[in-house]
């Protein structure tokens, strides 16, 4: 317990000297607005820092309990993961009493009153479930809350994955909300504080877990370690990178680096984030063969170095989230407000190439995905393996669909024009998906990930196996389901308040893009999918199902082109696009779109789900025909062709009767 103890007073040490050093506990004073009292101005930062704590308590222990801790023979978990588990839960609870605390103190500081003037039931309430900032503090709460009744009632290691999951999505709310949601290009700024604070918190809570309960036997420990090394390094890479990118958002100058006191204070948490880099390089070359020989003080002492670093950061981290940026001109542009960028000139094949909008979370996900694959096929080729290198195109094609449409010049007119997000849909919940399933990446890894050696210390390719055996996965490959969350998602939608969500707000933006290529992906691999999966639908049933989804997808063309409705009209309005077709003449070249264009992938898809059931027909002629020559070469009938005569023998018995 000493370990996080230590980590708790460093962070709360390095926060409190950096907020009165940079003024995030004495706020500046301006006639007529009123200002936070000395215990909101310290107690919020605090609560703010028990969010943070608690998070990567929390993450690390359930980590620690899904990846870095052994099972029992029965695939259950064992005494140390249930421990584990269980102190989750403990912080998972904390880290829920913070965000609470965090509601409160912020409507407190917003209103700049004592709090007995302002803290009220009703007020904090309407606050929580109101405005933005409070909802983004009490869902990471509400999140963190339900994290700790899973961990608290979980038995198995499918539960600790559940609450992992939970937790990891308990982080993202207050990033919304923060300097990033307020910066220019603030979808750049929300992905890159996206990309930092989920890899950072897995990052700092796994070496915090293993700091923590580093009491088994160091044989176990070892694999742990080993287990936690190259997670622990694309952490590192997403931090560094997405870091990079948050700062030139926020930062108007180089200068501002030295010259401001956000800058200078980003420098501290650059130094701290080195010398974490350099103590996991010191892991790798020193901590793991020590473990492997059985010598567990050197792993301790660089764990424990690692872990208080982290603590620094964590508390700079804090400080920097009460210190507001560098402020740049001030730009009175309508649109900038809305979009986060200007408003861009009228649309043309140039400026559709030349302006990009780059999404660095899909970006970072659809280059993960093109070097797995590409990693996979590598192993497969180094042990002399063959792989159809057709698959390997499909699969980066797939990986570059997904980034033109998600940070081309489509990215930046999408919100702007309506026929250009209808591009982008097809492109992500058609194109996309159709080149991804063709590609068999469930096939790849399962050949490609080497099996545990220990039923004890299960794998990547074993809980890829479980997911594709579990209930969810059967419920969800059921061909019905597959259709119906493929289309009704399409008219719920376009024919609700969602779309104008989605184009306002980045979150929901994101959601709908992951979405899009979730359901897309889904149906594509039910239909015409290589890799194996819980439930194999007969081909007639296949090609039904695709001619009712190519049906249904015209009629939401036809319906948008003939509808005299605008969809998100106050969003219309307050842009103001000063060039270009009206929002409805927009919108019903959108309908043209989804109905022409729209329908040529499912007509590739129908032409791939004849060659496949073309192709099951003969592999299926041929074992019968093996079948056949070696029953002849045994000497005896082959069953099926004596099934056969069985029928054709009861038929003319049949009519033999019916003619008496």
């Amino acid at each position: 317990m000493l370990v996080p103890v230590a980590t708790i007073l460093v962070a709360a040490g390095i926060g409190a000297a950096l907020l009165r050093w940079g003024g995030g506990s004495t706020p500046p004073t301006l006639p007529g607005i009123p200002e936070p009292d000395r215990v909101t101005a310290w107690l919020l930062p605090a609560a703010r820092l028990g969010m943070q704590i608690g998070a990567v308590c929390t993450v690390g222990l359930l980590l620690a309990v899904v990846v870095l801790s052994p099972r029992d023979d029965g695939g259950r978990l064992s005494a140390l993961g249930y421990r584990r588990l269980r102190a989750a839960a403990l912080a998972a609870a904390l880290w829920s009493v913070a965000a609470t605390i965090a509601v409160g103190y912020t409507l407190v500081d917003l209103f700049g009153l004592p709090a007995s003037r302002v803290l009220s039931v009703r007020a904090v309430l309407n606050f929580a479930l109101t405005v933005p900032l409070g909802q983004s503090l009490a869902l990471s709460g509400a999140l963190a809350l339900v994290t700790a009744v899973i961990a608290a009632r979980s038995l198995r290691p499918v539960g600790a994955l559940v609450a992992l999951l939970t937790a990891l999505a308990a982080t993202v709310p207050p990033v919304f909300t923060g300097h990033a949601a307020s910066a220019n290009n603030h979808q750049l700024a929300v992905s890159s504080m996206l990309l930092h604070v989920v890899p950072v918190t897995l990052w700092a809570g796994g070496l915090l877990a293993l700091a923590v309960t580093a009491r088994g036997g160091t044989a176990d420990l070892a694999v742990a370690v080993r287990r936690f090394s190259p997670l622990a390094l694309a952490c590192l890479v997403a931090v560094a990178g997405s870091g990079v990118l948050s700062a030139g958002v926020r930062l108007t100058s180089l200068a501002d680096l030295t010259g401001t006191r956000y800058g200078q204070m980003l420098l501290v948490k650059i130094a701290a984030l080195a010398a974490i880099a350099v103590a996991g390089l010191l892991h790798r070359r020193r901590a793991i063969p020590a473990l492997a020989a059985g010598r567990r003080r050197p792993f301790l002492r660089v764990a424990v170095v690692e872990t208080l670093l982290f603590g620094a950061t964590i508390g700079t981290a804090v400080a920097l989230a009460r210190t507001p940026p560098p402020i740049g001109d001030a730009e009175l542009d309508p649109a900038l407000a809305l979009l986060g960028f200007p408003m861009p000139p009228p649309l043309s094949i140039e400026t559709a190439v030349r302006l990009w909008l780059p999404e660095p979370l899909l970006i970072a996900v659809a280059l993960a995905a093109a070097g797995g694959y590409v990693a996979g096929v590598w192993r497969l080729r180094r042990r002399g393996d063959a792989w159809p290198a057709t698959r390997t195109v499909l699969w980066l094609a797939g990986c570059a669909v997904i980034i033109i449409a998600t940070s081309s010049g489509l990215a930046r007119y999408g919100p702007v024009l309506f026929s250009v997000h209808m591009m982008q849909h097809l492109l992500l919940m058609m194109v996309a998906p159709i080149l991804l399933v063709l590609a068999g990446p469930v096939t790849l890894a399962l050949r490609a990930l080497r099996p545990s050696a220990d039923p004890r210390w299960p794998g990547p390719r074993e809980w890829l196996q479980v997911a594709l055996h579990s209930r969810v996965s059967r419920a969800l490959t059921n061909p019905v389901v597959a259709l119906a969350l493929y289309v009704a998602s399409l008219y719920v939608l376009y024919f609700t308040g969602l779309y104008e969500l989605a184009v306002r707000s980045h979150a929901a933006h994101l959601a709908m893009v992951f979405h899009f290529l979730g359901v897309g992906y889904l149906f594509f691999w039910t239909a015409i999918g290589i890799d194996p999966a819980p439930r194999r639908a007969p081909y007639p049933l296949k090609m039904v199902l695709v001619l009712i989804s190519m049906v249904l997808h015209a009629f939401l063309g036809v319906a948008l082109m003939q509808s005299a409705t605008l969809l998100a009209p106050d969003w219309w309005m307050a842009l103001a696009r000063p060039w270009g077709p009206t929002p409805l003449e927009d919108q019903r070249a959108a309908g043209g779109i989804a109905w022409s264009f729209g329908e040529l992938p499912t007509l590739i898809v129908l032409g791939a789900l004849m060659v496949q059931w073309i192709q099951a027909d003969r592999r299926e002629a041929r074992r019968r025909d093996r079948a056949a020559d070696r029953a002849e070469a045994e000497g005896r009938e082959d069953p099926e062709l004596a099934a056969y005569n069985r029928m054709l023998a009861e038929l003319a018995e049949r009519d033999r009767r019916v003619g008496r």
